[in-house]
This record gives C-alpha cells, structure tokens and sequence, in this order.
C-alpha cells in the first residue's frame, strides 16, 4: 500500500534523528513525494549544472502503527527513488544504505517493529554534493513510498518474469518466470498459479504448477500460458492484459501479484530497421529528464500524462528514459498510452564526467557523481533495473550508459588526433586522461549483467565518441548501438559494420538529421534532444535550465514542435509562426516561428510555416498572399515575406485541392483579461488528484497577448493546493512555492491538488489592470 502520508521533514543535519525517542515535534509536516531543492532560491553559488539550486542534507521521519491483519505477515518498506545516498532506520536500527537517487529498493523491517504500538520510521538523505549531476536532480524522498506485506512462504521482490517467446495474430505463447522463497521454519507444498485477463476482465489463459520447498529455500518455477487469436500491443492500440500471479497454500489463496503485460514482438533488421509485430516503423522519439519545472522531481502521475498525450500528438511513438531509471507509474504511461521506451541506467561508469558549475563549457568543471559508487554498486544498480521494469511492454532496449565514451570526459584514444570529431572536450589525443579500452571491458561486464536476467530485448549505449570506440570495440559488445549526434557516420559506419545495427540515441532538431533516418531503411530511431524543457544543464546566470526541448517547462508546445508534427504525424496539419527575415539564408537550423502577429507597420515579415500538406495558401485580411507547394522547399518549410499590417493572418492546407486543415494568427491589443481553462472540473475525493490549469492574458477580444509578462496571484478557497505555478521562463528565479509568477509569452500554468475532501474549490486568479479569472472544481466522491 501507499506509504505517502503524514512524514515529518527537517532540512538540514540533526543529531540522534535515527533514534527511537528522537523528539520531532517541531519538524515540519508533508506528504510525499518531496523534493526539498526546488523550494529553494535559485543562487548563483550553486551549479549550473543542477539549476543553480542547493543539495545538503535533509532527514524524514514517519510515525506508524501496524493494522491488526498485517501483524503476521511479513513487512517491507519499498522506495521508488532517494536522491540520494540514503540511509533507512526503523526504531533505530538501521536497515542500509543506498547511495544511487534513482533505483528502487526495500528494506524488510518485520523484526524490528512494535506490532501493537507506534514504530518510527527514519530517512536521512544527504545531497552534500550537490554538483555531482550534470542536469536537476533534486533531494529528498522525490517518488513513492510503499509498505508491502507477504506471507512467509512469498513471491520474491520483482520475482515474476513476463515474456512473450511466440507472437502472432493467431497465437501467443507466454513464460511466466516465478522466484519464490520460503521464510518459515517448515516445509511448504505450494501451487503456483498464473492467470491471464483481457481488457474486460475475464480470464482467457491459466496454468499452475506444484512446487515443495523447504524451510529457508527459495526456487523458481516456469508457467507456460497459451492464448488463441492475442490483441497485440502496439504503438496505435496498446491492448493490455491484466497478469495475475499467486500461491496456493493448503487450499487458501496468497500473495497476490498483478502486472499489466502486453503480447507484441518487436525486432531490429540491420538492412531494415525496426519491426513491431512485423510492421517495419520508424522510431520517432524524444529523449527526457525527471524534473517538471516548478515541481521539481516530485511530479504527480498527471504531469506525465499531460505531456505525453501532448507528445503523442505530435506523431512521437518512443521516449528514451535519459539518464537513469524513472518513476515507477510512468512505464505504467506508457504501457497504456503506446510508447516504445528505452530505459537507461548511467550517465557516468568508474570516471567522473565535467560538471558545470558557472555555465555549459564555461570555468572549472567539477567531478562529484556516481562514478565514486560504480565498482561496488553498478552490476547490483543495473539488475534492479531491468528486474523492476522487464514485464514493461512498453521497454525495447536496455541503455547501459550515456555517452561515456564523450571524447577526453575523461577517457581519450590517439584516434582523435585525426578525422571529424564534433563532440570532444580538449584538444586531440590527451596522453595523461584514461585509456579507451577500459570502455569496453565495462562495456561487456555490464552487458553480461542485463543478459543474465533478460536476453528479450537488446542491450544499448548511446555513443558520443564513435570513432574512438571503433577502435576499441566497444560497440561489438553491444546488441544495438546508438550514436548520439553522429548522423553524417551513418553511412560509412554501415558499409564499414554491416553487421552492426545502428540507431539515432541522440539528436538535433535540424530537418536533414531526420532526413537521415527518413532516408535510410537501416537507421531505425530518432530520439530528439530534448522531447521536454528541463532545469539544470544550464548556460551562464540568469540561465537556470535548458531550452532544449520542443515543448517548455510547463509544457506548452514551442515552434519546434509543430515543425516536428509536420514531419512525424499523419493526421493533416498546419501552422504558422512569425519572425524578422534573417540576414543569412544558407544557414540550416531550428526555425523561428512565434505565436505573434504583432509588428511595426512597414516591417518585412517572415512567415514560416510547417505542415504535412501538399499544399498551403496564406492570406493577410482575405488577401491571398499566394499558394506555396510543399514539395518545392528546401527545408520543409514554406514561408512568404510580407509587409506587417494589423489584422488576421490565415493558412489554409490542401490536399487534393481540398482543404483539410487551417490556423490563424491575429493581431493583439493591449492586455484586458485573464483567461483560464482546467482540464478536471471535479476531484474525486477517494484519490489524490491533480489538476491543470492553463492561463493566458487576452485582449478584449480574447486574443493571446504574446509579449505580455503580467505578474498574476493565484487564490485557492476550498480543499485544494496550489502545487506550483510554471512560466516556461528559462531565466526566471521567482519562488517556485509562491502564490504570484509573471506570465511567458502570455502564459502560466497552475498546478492545483485535491485535499481529498468534499465541496467546492474556487480558484480566482488576479493581475494589475486586468479582469480576474474564476475557476471551479468540485470535490465528490
């Protein structure tokens, strides 16, 4: 169950906070998930790196009973992530430390525990380090919490196995992989059951097998389940069956596990790419990070969900988990909403990368992370891993690592004396940095971890330095190579490795990187860097996070992102955007079109448009401005340059000579009012819940003001919390926690949290000068 609830919180190193009797009356009061950086100011002592936001060290503590029917049971504490180098205690013993922030572990606390009085519970997090990251990480208990109870004879954490070995419309056969032990003091005759349900809920396959153990002795059983005519997974139609796996002990039912698993094959073809269910597709994918601006770390489940509908609307179907191991409900995401996945387990192995502390590539880099931890914790760090996530049928490939092969940060090869190296840190072979080889030792070492528990899906690396690890093989260790922003080593590398399998892991923005993989049968993904906004990983102060991605911290889409609709979805489109007329037109790079109609009179215009169209017409006040084929540009962009006069711009797309789709552009006044739209009109009361709110400043005819930068204040009556406001503002270091933030572009975003009580929630949102916004949501059950 949910373990979330009524912790008590204290930033900072307090003495004997591990101790039973510790007094910890003055402490503040939360729920979980929590990430205490994000609470802080922004700051220019800090790392750049990070956001510019603080680390140190913070303690938890939960006062708990246990309910009557747990007490024979056996009972665990479960963390979805601690970032990081945590330390659990239970009554004052302590339970073990986990230095990784983003693997999930658990602690068995039975024998410790007072079963009929209060039992406290004590996390102390230290984030001393907190430049030993080279994006936001956060602090604290940022994910889930979870106390599980078994019975003594028990499935084994993470201890069932779903894979599908034969898949076709016709007929799926599945293994069930089950790992059971016995923690009594006698011998057990157990059934091990395993059942099937479709979408529906009834059961279409079942199978059990008998197993004798031994006091003390654990085992595994194989289940085999045979299912006629299976709906496949798929990108389109993500069919989930409900898998439900449980003992059978002296005729009483126990231990029940249930996972949602899919039945879909998928394969990679060195001459023709990707196959899912033997329908050859393109990975159109984005890579991403943890954060969610205002919330930091700690996002609620709607977040993701938010933005990976809108994702999925732009005609992406795969996310690479970058950099490590995310939340636990977010491969549940994209389980049901139709997501291929990468998951990926390091940023850094034995040597430290560079991290930033005053600015991207600017000073003196620091070397705190994970790497101090890798020889005694990456093989147990990289099962856990692939054992919590492997019935995902979402996931595809395992990543063993992230450009740790990044020229002389820190290994180095006399190779880079020579030919095209676009990413290097230094200057050619650096004689005194570590040898290359070294990567591929590593390489086959953590490959052998991941195959001893799953060999269904490929193992990966995304590569950053490809010509030097050519030379050390270290892309022979792999199953899968990905080659971070090495387009233009396609196609030697295929005629040179015909045998390799080649992959985008990493990508620009510009239209002949997609070229590349649209071109090319044998390159079957691309993942775009980034799909999201995130903090850290930032330029020089006011900078405090990347401005990477195709939709911003709040998860409004930018220009990129209908360039990359145009390209990826099939569903007819069409957009325009503004900008001056550049000086340089040879250059190829993002394309700049703004949301704004807004000029001074006589200006040259460009107006850019993206669509996947045949055919678009632009017209300024019902004046045609002529028609533009798509096929006659050079970049998939069509544009016309106009003299600037107020008024409405509208495109029409055709197809055919039919239109099939349109959007306009309209010239705003002065900044009248505050609009506002929630996506939930009611919480229900028996689940915490998250609303968002999506806020613009408007003229009088409601027209979005884009330059408007109006600072708002946002009041809550009723049983609800303003979680966060989120501007998209990348130099913004306005409190993340305060009730007022100035608008972006005309546009805030409100997150707002049941309380999980009945009545009506009112939220009034004001601004100087301008008419109020009044939203309400009902709290019912």
């Amino acid at each position: 169950m949910i373990f979330n609830d009524n912790w008590k919180f204290h930033k900072g190193e307090v003495p004997n906070a591990d101790k039973e009797k510790f007094n910890d009356t003055d402490w503040r009061q939360l729920d979980l998930p929590h990430d205490w950086s994000i609470e802080e100011p922004f700051d220019q002592q800090w790392a750049s790196g990070t956001g510019y936001l603080p680390g140190g060290i913070g303690w938890y503590r939960k006062t708990f009973q246990i309910a009557p029917a747990l007490r024979q049971k056996k009972l665990y504490l479960y963390f979805d992530g601690i970032y990081n180098n945590s330390e659990v205690w239970i009554n004052g013993h302590s339970l073990g430390k986990r230095p990784n922030g983003y693997i999930p572990f658990q602690y068995e606390i039975t024998k410790y525990l007072n079963k009929t009085g209060n039992n406290i519970v004590s996390v102390k997090v230290d984030h001393t380090q907190f430049a030993d990251s080279r994006w936001y990480t956060g602090s604290g208990i940022y994910r889930n919490v979870y106390l599980i109870a078994t019975n003594t004879v028990s499935i084994d954490l993470w201890g069932v196995a779903f894979s599908t070995p034969q898949v076709t419309e016709q007929n799926g056969v599945a293994k069930v992989d089950v790992s059971l032990t016995n923690h009594s003091s006698t011998s057990a005759g157990i059934i091990v059951k395993s059942r099937l349900l479709n979408p529906q809920g009834k059961v279409v396959a079942s199978s059990q097998q008998p197993v004798k153990l031994k006091n003390g002795e654990n085992t595994r059983t194989l289940i085999t389940l045979s299912l006629p005519q299976p709906l496949l997974w798929s990108v389109e139609n993500p069919v989930l069956y409900s898998l439900e796996v449980f003992l059978e002990i002296e005729g009483k039912r126990t231990d029940d596990i249930v996972e949602r698993v899919g039945f879909r094959s998928f394969r990679f073809d060195k001459e023709k790419g990707f196959f899912l269910n033997e329908k050859n597709m393109k990975l159109r994918g984005v890579c991403i990070h943890d954060d969610a601006g205002a919330l930091g770390v700690a996002v609620p489940q709607e977040v993701w969900e938010r933005r990976l509908k809108i994702l999925k609307d732009a005609g992406c179907n795969s996310i690479r988990l970058s950099h490590n191991p995310h939340a636990d409900y977010l491969y549940d995401l994209c389980d049901q909403m139709g997501f291929l996945v990468i998951d990926e387990a390091f940023d850094e192995w034995e040597l430290g990368k560079n991290k930033w502390i005053k600015g991207w590539n600017v000073g003196t880099p620091g070397k705190d992370g994970y790497h101090q931890y890798f020889k005694e914790w990456a093989d147990r760090d990289l099962a856990d891993m692939v054992l919590r996530s492997r019935n995902h049928a979402s996931i595809i490939m395992w990543s063993i690592g992230n450009e740790i092969d990044y020229p002389n940060d820190p290994y180095t090869h006399e190779i880079l004396n020579t030919g095209n190296n676009p990413q290097i840190y230094g200057r050619g072979y650096m004689p005194d940095y570590p040898a290359a080889s070294r990567l591929t030792e590593i390489g086959r070492q953590l490959v052998a971890v991941v195959k001893k528990i799953d060999t269904t899906r490929p193992v990966t690396a995304a590569l950053a330095g490809v010509v030097m690890s050519n030379e050390v093989g270290l892309p022979e260790v792999l199953d899968l190579v990905g080659y971070n922003y090495q387009e233009f080593r396609y196609p030697e590398d295929h005629k040179k490795y015909p045998d390799r399998l080649i992959h985008g892991s990493e990508n620009g923005m510009q239209i002949n990187n997609w070229n590349a993989v649209a071109n090319n049968d044998y390159i079957p993904a691309q993942y775009l860097w980034t799909g999201i906004d995130y903090l850290g990983e930032a330029r020089q102060w006011p900078a405090r996070s990347s401005q990477a991605g195709i939709l911003d911290l709040a998860g409004f889409p930018k220009s990129e992102y209908f360039f990359r609709q145009s390209l990826w979805s099939a569903k007819p489109m069409i957009y325009i955007g503004t900008t001056t007329v550049p000086r340089d037109t040879t250059r190829r790079g993002r394309v700049s079109a703004l949301q704004t109609w807004n000029y001074k009179s006589g200006d040259t215009v460009r107006v850019n448009c993206f669509t996947n169209c045949t055919e678009a017409e632009l017209f300024l006040n019902g004046k045609s401005l002529g028609k533009k084929m798509l096929a006659d540009t050079k970049d998939k962009v069509i544009f016309w340059n106009t003299i600037y006069e107020p008024g409405i711009l509208l495109v029409k797309a055709f197809n055919e000579g039919k239109e099939v789709s349109r959007d306009t552009l309209q010239t705003a006044g002065e900044a009248y009012a505050i609009q506002a739209i929630t996506d939930r009109s009611y919480f229900n009361v028996n689940k915490k819940s998250l609303a968002h709110v999506e806020i613009n400043i408007v003229d009088k005819n409601g027209i979005l003001v884009y330059t408007a930068e109006n600072e708002l204040t946002v009041t809550i009556e009723g049983p609800a919390t303003l979680l966060g406001l989120e501007s998209g503002s990348s130099v913004s270091h306005e409190n993340y926690k305060s009730d007022k933030r100035k608008v972006y572009h005309g546009k805030l975003l409100a997150y707002i949290q049941s309380q999980q009580k009945t009545g009506n929630i009112k939220l009034i949102i004001k601004g100087a000068g301008l008419q109020s916004a009044i939203i309400g949501i009902q709290g019912q059950n």
